[in-house]
């Protein structure tokens, strides 16, 4: 890090020219200062404390800068992301709304990054991504804390951060969990990051686990729909038709221009059965009779026979299912 300022060649050159004006008596230790004039010498022996000083101050500075305790500003060119993203994106809105707010009233909340383990004089982000895209597009510097971090260290600071600001879609901070479980962070560390118990990262991980990546980055964070929603796609997206149905939808003519939520709902309508019309009291006759009356509801299709009317077709059609049934299952793996 740079002191910049600790060796101001002004500092000796304007006190160190001549004699200097006399001072007020300051008392210190019950002595008071003579009337006698500064010299060249004494002004440059001031000035070379106040250097030592500087110095002194500077390497508090670094001191506390690798306790983490200091915020200092950064070139945001000299900052890389973290190496596990949590985020599927934002919202142009939402940059230009963080871009309007730090123009306004300036960086509030500093940046926690840490030295690249990789490049020398580089930074790397554990949060405050788009506090960092949003200073870079306004062209200044970033406040950020700078802070000695292990792998697992960043990663649940990075985790921790967003969970405080619930800023984070239900999909964000699963898939967050599953490429941390990828990468071969045990899951003690991963429940650090994301605040959640064993079972509920566990459902987490197995989520993302049957939901294709592709399809998860083409979507988004999606925050408004939770487990439940990207359950039933998951349970969808199974079946290989209807997984490369979804990714067809992805690259549609104006798919991506969708706000993310919408692009949710568009793959989720596309794979969805198409529902059936609701048929109720239908009969079916037999010899010219309604023997059968036919309920066909969106989930539940229900046969209810009359025996007063014909006694002999309702066990006939049960005597004959599993043939019914095999016939069925040959037609469809034909058509698969």
């Amino acid at each position: 890090m740079a002191r910049k300022g600790i060796f101001d060649q002004s500092d000796i050159s304007e006190q160190a020219s001549g004699p200097v004006a006399d001072k007020q008596d300051r008392p210190l230790a019950g002595m008071a200062r003579t009337g006698k004039r500064s010299t060249a010498i004494g002004a440059l022996s001031k000035s070379l404390g106040t250097i030592s000083q500087r110095a002194d101050k500077a390497s508090e500075l670094e001191e506390k800068l690798r306790a983490g305790h200091a915020v200092v500003e950064l070139d945001p060119a000299l900052i890389d992301g973290s190496f596990v993203s949590d985020r599927l994106g934002t919202s142009v809105e939402e940059d230009q709304t963080l871009q309007a707010q730090i123009r306004e009233h300036g960086q509030q909340v500093p940046i926690l990054v840490r030295p690249n383990p990789e490049i020398l004089g580089r930074y790397q982000v554990a949060y405050g991504h788009r506090r960092l895209a949003a200073v870079k597009a306004l062209g200044i510097p970033v406040n950020a804390v700078v802070r000695e971090l292990s792998n697992e260290e960043l990663v649940v600071s990075q985790g921790q951060e967003n969970n405080a600001r619930t800023d984070l879609s239900y999909i964000e901070r699963s898939y967050f969990a599953f490429r941390l479980e990828n990468q071969g962070f045990s899951r003690d560390i991963i429940m650090s990051a994301i605040g959640v118990d064993k079972a509920a990262l566990s459902r987490m991980i197995a989520l993302v686990d049957k939901l294709p990546s592709k399809l998860i980055e083409a979507i988004g964070p999606a925050a408004s729909f939770g487990r439940t929603r990207w359950a039933a796609l998951a349970d969808l997206v199974e079946d290989k038709n209807a997984r490369a149905l979804a990714f067809q939808v992805l690259e549609e003519d104006g798919f991506q221009s969708k706000l993310s939520d919408d692009r949710f709902e568009t793959v989720l309508l596309r794979l969805q059965p198409k529902t059936r019309t609701v048929q109720n009291d239908r009969w079916q006759t037999v010899g010219g009779e309604k023997a059968v009356k036919i309920s066909d509801k969106k989930t539940k299709l229900s046969l209810v026979f009359d025996k007063k009317i014909d006694q002999g077709f309702g066990t006939f059609l049960v005597e004959r299912l599993p043939e019914l049934i095999n016939t069925f299952e040959a037609e469809k793996g034909n058509r698969s």
